[in-house]
């Protein structure tokens, strides 16, 4: 069943979804998961290692089990990965589950928040190697090329570039609480109907 106050952030690594969330959850009053926190702890080996050790495949699966873990859950908001969206299982458990809200950055904004992380293994070269400023942002369009697609499927979306951090929580704040009163009123309708037949 789906459940409109399960929300799910989503956008490129980052976007803010890691630091947003939080915050974000407490302004809601609801519990706060960063997916991507909860793989290392059930894998008790951080992102890196897994990347590292056994791919980008292996992590996928991990990622799919972690989701599949908390779909029945309300009133819960869950930082996604930025390539989550990518597995076609994963993007269905997302869109039958819950709320997909997308907090969209430029390619120049995420290059710049990126460049000075070390702990993104897709932001690294194919040795490892730490890329360039151009090179970082070279990956970003070719992969938001790829990912948008899904991140525009999200009943709510807010622009992150420009924004502080506490406009941009009480506006996504805003937007959430009228969805989800819509969409449980939707529900609620539907229901009553269907009982009076």
């Amino acid at each position: 069943m789906k459940h409109p106050s399960l929300i799910f952030l989503t956008g490129f690594s980052g976007s803010g979804k890691s630091t947003i969330g939080p915050l974000l959850a407490n302004s809601l009053g609801y519990d706060f998961l960063d997916l991507d926190k909860e793989i290392e702890r059930i894998a008790d080996k951080s992102i890196n290692r897994i990347f590292d050790e056994k791919g980008e495949e292996h992590f996928r699966v991990l990622e799919l089990s972690a989701l599949q873990r908390i779909t029945d859950r309300k009133d819960l908001v869950v930082s996604l990965g930025g390539g989550v969206l990518q597995s076609d299982n994963c993007f269905s458990l997302v869109i039958s589950s819950g709320t997909l809200v997308y907090l969209h950055s430029s390619p120049l904004v995420l290059a710049k928040r990126l460049s000075h992380k070390t702990d993104r293994p897709l932001m690294k070269g194919e040795n490892g190697e730490r890329l360039s400023r151009e090179e970082i942002e070279k990956k970003i369009l070719a992969l938001l090329e790829k990912r948008e697609p899904r991140y525009k499927t999200a009943q709510i979306m807010v622009e992150t570039d420009t924004k502080r951090i506490g406009s941009t929580v009480e506006e996504l704040t805003r937007k959430i609480e009228r969805y989800v009163r819509r969409v449980e009123r939707n529900q609620f309708t539907k229901t009553t109907k269907h009982n009076r037949k």
